[in-house]
């Protein structure tokens, strides 16, 4: 997640490829014997009950709970992204933790820094795209989620018309947006999605007003990629459906939600500590999605048929065996212009740098 838009535009043109191998390597020494093996997690935003921070949240928690005392874990919660995430990264290092896990994309930079300083710390910076020799990057195929929500959006809205609040208009957003109306336009045709941005990614009282405006404009399911439960509470309050993402929000939404779109850090935490324990660590980059268990979607609410669940599950099945891909051709964007013909698929690197939006999105960059 990003919170500064100008941090993540120069990060999309000017950053290395995202998820490349980095050239540097390094092993990382185990902690020594009968000592736990400190870990750190800084979090964007604060621990909610849902939401993207309680995801990362339960896989600290996984850690913790899998590595019993082996391992010694401590969060920090809503840390700015700015010259905060390094003071509260060294304070971390000066604690005594060894392996620090940042949350978001825009603790980057000040990561890079911070390991720079410290080599012999290891990091892994989650949704970053740049490596060095004591930083390793992951994120997830968030998009392969959206697709599959947008199935069972087209499948079970009534007035074609489907609202979406978006944090920022970066690659990852643009991603999910694209993927999630090609979803519902593979089994609706005349379905569109209208846009609401907000430049913000945490703000529960703009998300719940944007969720409302859609609803005001027809939308009869809500989809978003901000970081609260407000849209969720707005769609039951008006009896309209939204798919959940990063947590199952049933708890908040029991009626309105139609499924969730969910992330799951916790295995791919584990290895990555057993790694340092056992002392084969190194800087390697993951773009894991439903393949890699990293995104499912699922939780379906209470008014979902039982064949709409079907389908959607079975879609997950063949992205999950490479026989269905999101952004297959042709795709054209809602300017008119041809993106790629029949017969392709979007590759990684044109899908890290969309900047586009699919045909039947109603909205623009901002």
């Amino acid at each position: 997640m990003y919170k500064n838009l100008a941090a993540a535009l120069v990060a999309a043109c000017c950053f290395a490829p995202a998820f490349a191998q980095p050239a540097a390597s390094t092993t990382a020494a185990p902690p020594a014997a009968g000592a736990p093996l400190k870990i750190g997690y800084l979090y964007v935003t604060p621990i909610t009950h849902a939401g993207w921070t309680q995801q990362h949240e339960q896989a600290r928690r996984e850690v913790q709970d899998a590595f019993g005392a082996r391992v010694q874990t401590t969060g920090v919660e809503d840390v700015p992204e700015s010259a905060d995430a390094e003071r509260v990264l060294r304070d971390l290092i000066r604690q005594g933790n060894k392996l620090i896990f940042t949350t978001s994309f825009g603790y980057g930079k000040s990561v890079l820094k911070v390991a720079h300083e410290f080599p012999q710390v290891k990091f892994e910076c989650l949704t970053c795209v740049q490596g060095a020799a004591n930083v390793a990057t992951t994120n997830a195929r968030y998009y392969e989620g959206r697709y599959l929500a947008g199935i069972a959006a087209g499948r079970m809205s009534r007035t074609h018309v489907a609202g979406y609040v978006a944090g920022f208009p970066i690659p990852e957003v643009l991603q999910g947006i694209n993927a999630f109306t090609l979803g519902m336009r593979s089994v609706d045709p005349r379905a569109e999605v209208k846009v609401v941005w907000l430049n913000e990614w945490f703000d529960p009282a703009r998300e719940r007003e944007a969720a409302l405006t859609l609803i005001n404009q027809g939308a009869d399911v809500l989809a978003f990629h901000t970081g609260s439960t407000a849209v969720m509470a707005a769609a039951e309050e008006r009896g309209k459906l939204a798919v959940a993402y990063h947590s199952d929000m049933r708890q908040v939404a029991p009626n309105a939600q139609l499924l969730a779109v969910t992330h799951h850090w916790g295995d791919y935490e584990k290895r990555r500590v057993q790694a340092v324990l056992d002392g084969s660590w190194q800087p390697a980059s993951l773009w894991g999605g439903v393949k890699e268990g990293m995104v499912r979607v699922g939780d379906f609410g209470p008014g979902v048929p039982p064949a709409v669940q079907q389908e959607v599950l079975a879609r997950q099945k063949d992205i999950a065996a490479g026989s269905l891909k999101p952004f297959a051709g042709p795709l054209v964007d809602n300017q008119g212009q041809q993106r790629l013909p029949a017969g392709q698929s979007l590759n990684d690197a044109q899908i890290q740098q969309m900047n586009w939006l699919v045909q039947g999105v109603q909205g623009k960059l901002q």
